[in-house]
């Protein structure tokens, strides 16, 4: 490898320090779901205003400022951004803990959004500073294990806090420390914009909107949903059907998030970087794979066999959001690249977190999941679903960018 192509070690510094401010941003914004049980038995909710709680809440000023803050990632300090971003979400976390009513809840996790918006488009932009472009996928993949860790400590120590004390020491006890972890960003030493680039793209505001990028954003918005919502719904899913104790399926989704996603996430980034027919099409047959795996958790019930499915499906969910934010960041190009980020996790988390996830709950409760826990199989199956539908879109959105 020549002088040129080798990567400095403040590049991996970076890395390792960025991937763990995503760690806590996921574990702060999932903690929530593994804590559904408990904080239904104590605040007497139905399933719609869970999902509220879990996701309607936090994604409306998630997606609000996801574009703004995507645009100012391009002007202004991004380790700034992330600093301030990380204090304010880690603060009304922590906060969470304290809250007595649906709508305190509910006020502390819109502020958990308001700061975790600040991350994606500043992070993704810095790491596309940081590494080479023929890296992308790999690096990004490996930052977005941040998904699997954050979530699998976020069920692990959630639901192991949440039966030994109480869903709120889980808030106070997990939301908190991030204030420290702030102060090293603010640390961070930053790369000149577009500094990785070889040959950058000529980009303007429309080329955030061209075919290739469109058929993008809402194919993986849909296979958002599917993979989102398994984390979203899973753990109530098990305990409600399947009769499993909060703490067993704290630690099993947490054993599942960090040993099989972790992994799942960078091999997924390796092998998109060198999918022959691109990066959307690899993650079209992934998709595609995940479908038959949906049916058989939702309809199997052999523990031992559910157990094998639902590895093989993590695995696969959690693959897409490597090569999605690579291809974003390509096509953006340095100068738009922040933007095109917002753009990309705005659609993304209407549609998972806006609109996905309190269908699925209004679903359950209008199939009388209360009355019989059994019917949850059927509200479920908007997560297949999608996943096909985001699949076909991904495919034709990897021919239409091969024309272009």
């Amino acid at each position: 490898m020549s002088k040129i192509e080798r990567v400095p070690a403040y590049s991996w510094y970076a890395l390792a320090l960025l991937t763990t401010v995503y760690v806590l941003n996921f574990l702060d914004r999932t903690l929530i779901y593994i804590l559904f049980v408990p904080i239904k038995q104590e605040m007497h909710f139905t399933d719609l205003q869970l999902a509220l709680l879990g996701t309607t809440s936090f994604v409306i000023f998630y997606t609000l400022l996801g574009i703004p803050f995507g645009r100012l990632a391009d002007r202004v300090s991004r380790k700034h951004l992330i600093g301030i971003g990380l204090g304010v979400w880690s603060l009304f976390s922590g906060l969470t803990g304290f809250a007595d009513s649906f709508w305190a809840i509910f006020a502390c996790r819109l502020m958990v959004g308001v700061g975790e918006a600040t991350l994606g488009p500043a992070a993704l932009s810095l790491l596309s500073d940081y590494f080479p472009q023929r890296m992308r996928a790999t690096v990004q993949s490996t930052y977005s294990t941040g998904i699997a860790i954050g979530g699998g400590l976020a069920f692990f120590l959630g639901g192991w806090i949440g039966q030994e004390m109480s869903w709120r020491w889980a808030f106070y006890l997990l939301g908190f420390p991030g204030l420290l972890l702030a102060i090293l960003v603010f640390f961070l030493r930053e790369k000149p914009r577009g500094s990785s680039e070889s040959t950058a793209p000529q980009t303007n505001i429309a080329t955030l909107f061209s075919p290739a990028l469109l058929l993008l954003y809402v194919g993986y918005a849909l296979i958002a949903l599917a993979s989102n919502n398994l984390g979203i719904w899973g753990a109530a899913f098990f305990i409600r059907v399947h009769h499993l104790s909060l703490k067993t399926v704290g630690l099993a989704g947490g054993l599942l998030s960090i040993c099989i996603g972790i992994p799942a996430m960078i091999l997924g980034g390796y092998f998109s970087d060198r999918f022959r027919r691109g990066r959307m099409a690899f993650t079209a047959w992934v998709a595609i794979a995940s479908v038959p795996l949906w049916i058989a958790l939702l309809f199997v019930n052999q523990l031992s066999l559910l157990v094998v499915v639902n590895v093989f499906l993590y695995a696969l969910a959690i693959m897409w959001v490597g090569p999605a934010t690579a291809d974003v960041s390509d096509m953006a190009g340095p100068l738009l690249r922040g933007l095109g980020i917002g753009i990309f996790f705005s659609t993304v988390n209407i549609v998972a977190y806006g609109i996905g996830s309190p269908v699925i709950g209004k679903l359950s409760d209008w199939l009388g999941v209360a009355a019989n826990p059994e019917q949850m199989r059927i509200a479920l199956l908007v997560c297949p679903a999608a996943c096909l539908a985001g699949a076909i879109l991904l495919w034709l959105g990897s021919r239409v960018r091969r024309q272009e």
